[in-house]
């Protein structure tokens, strides 16, 4: 059977449904020649791997990547800019890089291979969402150096969509937009999708009564209870698109719209473990903890065992043979230790989504009085609870914080639309305890 190029038994790719003996033998073979490509072409990985005392020969199973070295955000950022490339510079078609909001940004090339190879996962990433050729697919992700945009582009034109490239912002056209050319698609962050449907309600707009049937949501975590309000508030079907740009851009994993139950990695370019996040210990299929990936078949820059802090846990294939993730309910790096408690932002959205008088927007501000953290949580009404009683509000959402995630918050109470919104990822939480 040849993987290399997309071949459909029915709708599907073959290897979608392959036996798992097969995509193992499959995931073998390409991860032997993916570790010799790093370490015959990347100093830096060569270097990590000579002073850990292994070598890619030795590669025998699966299971004996656990003695490779991780790679972190810190090692692109130390090699900046072109340091973790493979290949000669004029074999780069393209360069994308993170905001580097943090320090230097994160940059990774793509061969041409590594472009084709990106589109083809995103069409099937598309397909597994409901979408076919002949769908508009209306793309209100970030075009340039983010790999959103471009990365949802080239998927959907690869499955013969129709693509209209918005981007973000400008949030009255792209409800103009939405109404005239009637997408059947969109591919957004949630919480910029939410800032959407604000508008559309603004304008009298009715979400349920325009074209879109599904929305293709990711860069950022998201919660079950924001699905369901997605779905309910727009009327139609709210999936999840997993990537990252270190490792290819979206694509990486996709939810398959019959089953939403979390999403289907594609593993025949892209090698899961989850490992503890202290110890760097891989863990079994079913626990939680860090997502680490191998690339299999990226030639620009291959990346071995990298360290995304994401939160989750492997579970078995549903809607596919390949393995799912469970829903992120985090980043490492995004925790905060209040008082000793470890809370992940995702974990009050859920509290705030509980509350029917409240919005799905707000904003966590975390400050120090002496030596005791103090937690902000700054909500709005929606629209409809304008005349809700805000001190028993108040009271069910700070009930629902201490009891479920055991810490004590000030709850802030707006008017609707007081709470910044989002035209990309949502920033949503201020931690000013070391500022000055």
């Amino acid at each position: 059977m040849n993987y290399q190029q997309p071949m459909m038994r029915g709708s599907l790719e073959e290897i979608e449904t392959a036996s798992i003996d097969e995509l193992r033998s499959l995931q073998l073979r390409r991860m032997r020649w993916s570790l010799a490509h790093a370490y015959n072409n990347v100093p830096h990985f060569k270097q990590k791997c000579d002073e850990k005392g292994v070598h890619p020969h030795e590669l025998k199973s699966l299971e004996d990547l656990k003695h490779f070295p991780f790679t972190t955000k810190q090692d692109l950022r130390d090699n900046y800019p072109y340091g973790m490339f493979a290949i000669p510079m004029e074999d780069v078609v393209r360069i994308h890089a993170s905001s580097g909001t943090t320090g230097k940004p994160t940059v990774v090339g793509y061969s041409q291979n590594d472009i084709d190879t990106w589109a083809n996962v995103v069409a099937r990433s598309i397909r597994a969402a409901g979408g076919h050729r002949g769908d508009k697919v209306h793309v209100a992700y970030g075009y340039g150096l983010f790999t959103g945009g471009l990365g949802a582009h080239y998927g959907a034109e690869r499955l013969g969509c129709t693509v209209i490239p918005m981007s973000g912002g400008q949030t009255e056209k792209q409800v103009q937009l939405i109404q005239d050319f009637e997408p059947d698609l969109i591919m957004v962050t949630p919480s910029y999708f939410l800032n959407i449907l604000d508008e559309m309600e603004r304008q009298g707009v009715d979400p349920r009564k325009i074209r879109l049937r599904t929305g293709i949501f990711g860069a950022e975590p998201w919660t079950g209870e924001m699905r369901k309000s997605i779905e309910e508030r727009a009327g139609i079907d709210a999936v999840d698109i997993y990537g990252l740009s270190e490792v290819m851009g979206p694509g990486v994993a996709m939810e398959c719209i019959e089953t939403k139950d979390g999403p289907t990695i594609w593993e025949d370019h892209f090698y899961p473990e989850i490992i503890d996040p202290n110890t760097g210990e891989v863990l079994p299929d079913g626990e939680y903890g860090e997502l680490v990936f191998t690339s299999l078949t990226k030639e620009a820059m291959p990346v071995v065992r990298y360290r995304t802090r994401d939160l989750t846990r492997l579970l078995p294939g549903t809607a596919r043979s390949m393995r799912r993730i469970d829903k992120i309910t985090g980043r490492s790096d995004d925790m905060l230790i209040i008082r000793g408690v470890n809370v992940f932002p995702t974990q009050i959205e859920e509290q705030i989504l509980k509350v029917e008088a409240l919005a799905p927007h707000y904003e966590i501000v975390v400050t120090k009085n002496g030596n005791l953290d103090m937690v902000e949580v700054k909500v709005e009404l929606t629209p409809a609870a304008t005349a809700a009683n805000k001190d028993a509000v108040t009271k069910e959402l700070s009930h629902h914080i201490k009891s479920y995630i055991g810490i004590s918050t000030r709850i802030t109470i707006g008017e609707p639309g007081t709470i910044a919104r989002s035209e990309g990822k949502a920033q949503r939480v201020s931690d000013l305890r070391n500022k000055g």
